[in-house]
């Protein structure tokens, strides 16, 4: 039986993002190629990098539910202070750890130059600050994917003062609060279109020919902290709508979350082979159609009577446990190998089919090894520790973490 404070689907949207992170990384190595008649299936797996945006819609989902229940019953915002505390006794260790390790690795297995500019990405990761420009985007060489991480604590930071305006809206109520925040999700995606208006970097060395910055380069703006906070906002609606009806219980939800599957993957599939799947604004993964995708499985398998059954399983739930170790420590077991071992395991150049699937398998196992070890040693022991600090204690508050990314 599962706890009654965890939510029905959160736990499959977590593990089955983190699972397609890995799977797009895994399948950029092999050459479609070299899979004859099965090289589409492998493209259309790198699409799945689309499971990132997932986590953003997930975060914004579960981080926005007590101040939504709040908002509901009449009294103040959440404590800020817990907040503050509970995110970054979740995120901060476990991500201060990869980091540290890949820039230490980037020096002394990689050879990367220790210059200023290495260093300067590197602490701006540390605190907490990399995505606020292009050059930082990427704080460490060997694991990419913490690009992510940055972006997620500037969303923490945007949603308790963005929340507060509706808080303070004389009008707001019920519905129309929700409503109110569809017009906050407007003014985002206006910001975004500044952002791809006037923050374009200039052309020199911009394109992934020129290495980590240079793809960064080629990123930015589409890939800023803003994009990521319209799919954010979207789960923050979608905690909003799902607060407003969880006394229902009705088989009608089942077909929500269902149209909600069939709407995310049919955008996986209407954007292949573009891999960043830009939409609206040119926001990436298929915006706003994806996260709108995943909000409804998560707003309908919570108030679901079947699906439940199948999303609520213990493998599911020990994945989605552990997927923030699995997000942050698998790329740089992937660059570990390429490094130390296999330099064809990059981007489409695998040919040898049997070895690509064993590395990868092997990369995958020793990943969940060190996601469980780190979740038993490190993270879980931290979050107890956070808990202990709050003053009021609260052991009923959904503890999901939303990994990055």
């Amino acid at each position: 039986m599962r706890p009654a404070h965890r939510l029905s689907g959160a736990d499959f949207v977590r593990a089955t993002a983190c699972l397609m992170v890995i799977a797009h990384h895994v399948a950029q190595r092999i050459s479609p190629e070299a899979l004859g008649p099965w090289g589409g299936v492998s493209i259309f797996v790198q699409m799945f990098a689309l499971g990132v945006g997932a986590f953003f819609v997930l975060s914004g989902y579960l981080l926005a539910r007590p101040f939504w229940t709040a908002f509901d019953a009449g009294k103040p915002m959440p404590s800020l202070r817990t907040y503050a505390l509970r995110r970054a006794a979740r995120i901060v260790p476990a991500f201060w750890l990869a980091l540290t390790v890949s820039f230490v690795l980037s020096v002394f297995l990689l050879g990367a130059t220790l210059d200023g500019t290495l260093v300067v990405r590197f602490v701006a990761g540390f605190l907490l600050v990399a995505d606020l420009h292009w050059l930082t985007w990427f704080p460490v060489e060997l694991d990419l994917p913490l690009w992510s991480i940055g972006t997620e604590i500037t969303a923490y930071a945007l949603m308790p003062l963005c929340l507060w305006v509706v808080f303070k809206l004389p009008f707001a109520r019920g519905w129309l609060a929700r409503l109110a925040w569809v017009g906050m999700i407007a003014l985002v995606i206006g910001a975004q279109y500044l952002a791809i208006t006037y923050l374009v970097p200039d052309a020199h060395q911009r394109g992934w020919e020129y290495g980590t910055i240079g793809g960064a380069k080629f990123w930015w703006p589409n890939f800023n902290p803003i994009a990521f906070y319209a799919m954010f906002a979207i789960g923050i609606l979608a905690a909003g709508v799902q607060v407003r009806l969880a006394a229902i219980k009705s088989a009608w939800f089942d077909l929500v979350a269902l149209t909600g599957l069939g709407l995310a993957i049919a955008s996986i599939a209407l954007n292949v082979p573009q891999f960043d799947a830009y939409g609206l604004a040119n926001i990436p993964y298929a915006f706003p159609w994806f996260p709108l995708g995943v909000a409804m499985i998560l707003v309908g398998t919570q108030g679901a009577v079947v699906l439940p059954r199948f999303t609520d399983l213990r493998p599911i739930a020990y994945v989605a446990r552990i997927s923030y170790g699995l997000y942050v420590w698998h790329y740089l077991l992937m660059e570990i190998v390429r490094l130390a071992w296999q330099p064809h395991y990059v981007y489409w150049d695998m040919t040898d089919v049997t070895q690509w699937a064993l590395i990868s398998a092997g990369v995958v196992a020793v990943a969940f090894l060190i996601a469980t070890v780190s979740y038993t040693l490190m993270e879980e022991p931290v979050m107890r520790w956070a808990r202990g600090l709050e003053k009021h204690p609260s052991q009923s508050a959904p503890t999901l973490s939303p990994a990055a990314g």
